[in-house]
């Protein structure tokens, strides 16, 4: 297929679905959480039963206040549920409850930096609705003759999130998708999941000729659960409907399928309209109304989102860009670093300490940083050793690995094993007097301008020293006596 055209540019709008981090379900008290056997957190409301009552979670309405109000949206004083109609066997009630005309959330506006310049993003509207059970298609004896259903996340509350046709690359889309996914996690709104299904996008694109101001015919590309995917799904697309235009064909109004394995886009079907859905306002849940104290209350509760966070650490801390986007990977991470930093410690050693040995033990262990055995005050106290030249950083990470295993403090562990670096000078030369006695040779190389052999003098100190001599002094001391002898045997000759 031939590459996106300069002839023609795309247009590209996203309608994201993102789980909200409810205990229970949006209508009824049924469990969300996810890998329960198939059909076990069902009730006769979330099935949809003759007669069940759905009551609406405040917990859902709050979560998708907080992610509307981070993307700059109007909150709407006043939003309406409505039955959205279509029969499918993953959705029990023949209809999904969901907001149409009268949305939570709308009129907002996400800006960020892509290899085209600043994206200005319009969000049209956040609103509220159930998700739909799940069929499974395969890993069953009669998988190639029958489908199955697991209807344990029919009802799970989510919010849409619904782009202005304002991407116009397949970068700047999954660009896109990766902050609001980071946005979404960050407020603890969303537990990013894409695997799980808990945060999917479907995307609408069609292209146009350069400059042309009319739309061409929209493509809708559903189900994509990854940014790679995304951005893979959406290259193809437009290329095949460059490729159509180019080629006096036609673009059909239709919603097509990502097919990893083929690398390409299939025909899914037509293209559904609101009207084809039959929306009308749902019977059995009155409006939803939200007064300006409830929003006020859940502004001051929301932390800096990370654009801003990431941008305070540059300025407040000097930290590099790297380093700061290192530190706002997620609120938690980010927490921790400002917690090490206020109890002392400078603030690259904390960055390279959380990105380097930090991460490495959580990994092993299987933990997220919220639940370090080590605590951001203790790591200062450790790096703050090191600051002070109390310690070596060789000597650090054997007593960071003692602090995890037994939560002790740094300068406990130093102090009762005899850890503290040699800093006398006296004792640091009279380990260096009789590693120079015992290699001659390396000092004769040196001195025959075989410099490499430094190196291997140093580290016979340090090993003599048993790696607590301060190496920089270990550094001098070696340079200043080696220094003197050469000068010693010049004036004997």
């Amino acid at each position: 297929m031939a590459t996106a055209s300069s002839r023609f540019e795309a247009v590209i709008g996203l309608e994201i679905h993102a789980h909200l981090l409810t205990a229970s379900k949006i209508f009824c008290g049924c469990s969300t959480s996810f890998g329960a056997p198939p059909n076990t957190h069902v009730c006769p409301v979330c099935l949809g039963f003759p007669g069940a009552l759905p009551v609406l979670n405040g917990r859902a309405v709050d979560l998708a206040i907080r992610a509307a109000l981070a993307l700059g949206c109007r909150i709407n004083p006043t939003s309406i549920f409505a039955r959205k109609n279509y029969f499918y066997p993953d959705l029990p009630k023949g209809y999904q409850i969901s907001q149409y005309e009268q949305p939570l959330a709308s009129a907002g506006l996400m800006a960020f930096a892509t290899a085209e310049g600043i994206a200005r993003v319009g969000i049209t509207r956040v609103h509220l609705e159930e998700d739909a059970g799940k069929s499974l298609h395969e890993g069953f004896p009669d998988s190639d003759r029958k489908t199955y259903v697991d209807y344990n996340r029919s009802g799970t509350p989510l919010i849409e999130i619904v782009t202005e046709p304002d991407l116009r690359s397949a970068s700047s889309a999954a660009e896109f998708f990766t902050r609001l996914r980071a946005i979404l996690v960050w407020l603890g709104v969303n537990d990013g999941n894409m695997e799980e299904g808990s945060l999917r996008c479907d995307a609408n694109v069609s292209v146009r000729p350069s400059g042309a101001a009319a739309l061409g015919t929209k493509v809708e590309v559903k189900n994509l659960n990854s940014f790679r995917f995304l951005q893979k799904a959406l290259e193809y697309e437009i290329n095949r409907q460059i490729d159509l235009l180019e080629g006096d064909g036609r673009v059909v109004q239709e919603t097509r399928l990502w097919d990893p394995g083929v690398a390409a886009t299939m025909s899914m079907r037509s293209k559904e309209e609101a009207h084809d859905y039959r929306y009308f306002p749902e019977p059995d849940l009155p409006p939803v109304v939200v007064d300006a104290p409830r929003v006020e209350a859940i502004r001051r509760d929301m932390p800096e989102l990370p654009e801003v966070r990431r941008q305070r650490l540059i300025a407040a801390y000097k930290l590099s860009e790297y380093d700061a986007a290192q530190m706002t990977q997620s609120l938690a991470v980010s927490d921790f670093f400002e917690a090490a930093v206020r109890a002392g410690a400078p603030a690259k050693a904390v960055s390279n300490w959380i990105t380097g040995e930090l991460a490495r033990a959580l990994k092993e262990s299987g933990r997220d940083i919220d639940a370090s055995p080590v605590s951001p005050e203790r790591l200062a106290g450790l790096l703050t050793l090191i600051e002070k030249g109390a310690i070596s950083g060789a000597m650090a990470k054997s007593v960071f690995e003692k602090m995890l295993a037994t939560g002790q403090a740094a300068a406990d562990i130093v102090r009762a094993e005899g850890l503290a670096q040699i800093e006398d000078e006296s004792q640091i030369v009279q380990l260096a007097t009789e590693v120079l006695a015992k290699n001659a040779d390396a000092v004769a190389q040196y001195r025959a301008g075989k410099t490499a052999t430094f190196g291997f003098l140093v580290g016979q100190v340090m090993k003599a020293a048993g790696g607590k001599a301060n190496p920089k002094r270990v550094n001098d001391v070696l340079t200043r006596m080696l220094a003197e002898r050469e000068g010693q045997e010049g004036r004997e000759r």
